[in-house]
């Protein structure tokens, strides 16, 4: 029987009564109205409600609930400042207070994929969790050659409750839309059930994780734990400490909100790069700030955690971004139209103005324009408002484009990390990080490819 919290006809009616709470604050806000209340007031009101509620539901029930509010968590600075200040406690709240799996279960899963002996091969083992997530939790020890361990234990029956909670999280996501301006909640449901099977392989993620730690293992900026041991649903590495990136983003030093999200930005692009994987669950609670960087012990490096998702991408990030992004940038209207067609994010069926389609991704794209672009709340909020506005152009514009399947997760994971830039209002150099690692932002120089020729 599956220990996460409540049986499944349990869950589901929690998850079902959602909607009908959202339409009865719907009609007590109408009712409010009639009163004479200005509908805006009564509509930020109703915002703060319906977050209390859905994010309350989704951390008591971890799983695929908690899965999709750690999704959404990242975009919360695309809303109204009074509206995101509650939304932010929610959240935290959901990252933070999940109730634990029970101790006996604990043991009996570390008993059943580690072995009878399974104390034996730790000096130390704490039996209380230091960290809850949504499809296991993760303990403290001591292994038995005394390296410090992160014991992530999968709590049984994760795969049917994620399943369950996003199959029912999808029948009323047009509910939900209203939460986030411009942020189309079903593709992105569909794409976390979608990725069901493999964030539950705890074999595949040690893969993820081994290949990142050993490519960075140097790395003076960036650390990812080593892989201990592995087996179905344990996965044991190294541990490390550090600051979480949402106690930075609450009240980090500006110096720190700097350096983390420089960071940030450069394991992004370089992960691809460097691993041909992606990592593809850019929320704060997978991230840490450590002393140690390369300027001594008053630098920060960032520490990286959980690659239960990724993204394979054997030759880094398509040369197309790179290539549309700079051509984006010099004002090459209709080349930029004619590569979009070309990787099918304009369908044959339609036809737009080549000039349209260019003043709609030049402000998504200003940060890349200049030397160092500081990511605000505003910034995000007005990008949002700019799409989600039914009168504004680039409303118009972006119901036309279309997203293929190869770029949904690339597309998602730059999105979530610049929301999470604008959370910690960091001060970014992405124009070097692009520079660097992402192919086809600098031009080629053709004595390069005469050079290869010649080496040939």
């Amino acid at each position: 029987m599956s220990d996460l919290p409540r049986k499944a006809v349990t869950r589901t009616a929690k998850l079902a009564a959602l909607p009908l709470g959202i339409a009865g604050r719907a009609t007590w806000g109408f009712g409010k109205r009639i009163v004479g209340e200005s509908a805006e007031l009564v509509g930020r009101e109703l915002q703060q409600r319906t977050a209390d509620q859905l994010f309350k539901v989704l951390g008591e029930l971890k799983g695929g609930a908690m899965k999709f509010g750690q999704a959404l968590s990242v975009f919360e600075s695309a809303l109204p400042e009074e509206v995101a200040g509650p939304y932010r406690a929610a959240l935290t709240k959901l990252q933070e207070a999940a109730p634990p799996m029970p101790t006996r279960t604990v043991h009996a899963v570390l008993e059943e994929r580690l072995g009878e002996g399974w104390h034996e091969l730790f000096l130390e083992f704490e039996d209380k969790p230091a960290a809850a997530a949504s499809i296991g939790q993760v303990h403290r020890g001591v292994w038995h050659d005394g390296r410090e361990v992160a014991v992530k234990v999968q709590y049984p029956g994760a795969g049917e409750a994620l399943l369950s909670d996003l199959n029912q999280l999808s029948r009323f996501s047009r509910l939900l839309g209203p939460l986030i301006p411009g942020m189309d909640i079903k593709p992105l449901i569909t794409e976390l059930k979608d990725r069901v099977s493999e964030e539950l392989d705890y074999g595949l993620e040690a893969q993820a994780q081994q290949a990142h730690a050993e490519e960075f293992a140097d790395d003076p900026d960036v650390i990812v734990p080593q892989v201990v041991h592995q087996s179905d649903q344990v996965l044991i590495t190294e541990w490390i400490d550090g600051i979480p990136m949402s106690e930075i983003i609450a009240d980090g030093s500006q110096e720190q909100r700097d350096r983390a999200g420089q960071l940030l930005a450069r394991f992004l692009f370089s992960g691809p790069a460097r691993t041909g994987l992606l990592h593809a669950d850019p929320h704060p609670g997978n991230f840490r700030l450590l002393p140690g960087g390369p300027e001594g012990e008053d630098d920060w490096r960032l520490g990286v955690l959980d690659f239960g998702t990724v993204d394979r991408l054997p030759g880094g990030l398509p040369a197309t971004i790179g290539e549309s992004l700079r051509m984006t940038l010099d004002g090459e209207a209709e080349t930029v139209y004619e590569l979009l067609c070309e990787e099918g994010f304009v369908k044959e069926t339609i036809e737009l103005d080549p000039n349209a389609v260019l003043d709609y991704l030049l402000p998504i794209i200003e940060p890349a324009e200049v030397e160092e672009f500081t990511f605000t709340r505003g910034w995000m909020r007005s990008q949002a408002a700019r799409v989600a506005d039914p009168r504004s152009p680039a409303y118009q514009l972006a119901k036309q484009l279309n997203l293929p399947p190869s770029y949904l997760l690339i597309h998602r994971v730059t999105l979530s990390t610049i929301g999470v830039l604008c959370q910690l209002g960091a001060t970014v150099r992405l124009r070097e990080e692009l520079e660097e690692w992402l192919p086809g932002f600098v031009p080629e120089d053709p004595a390069d490819g005469e050079e290869a020729v010649a080496g040939a």
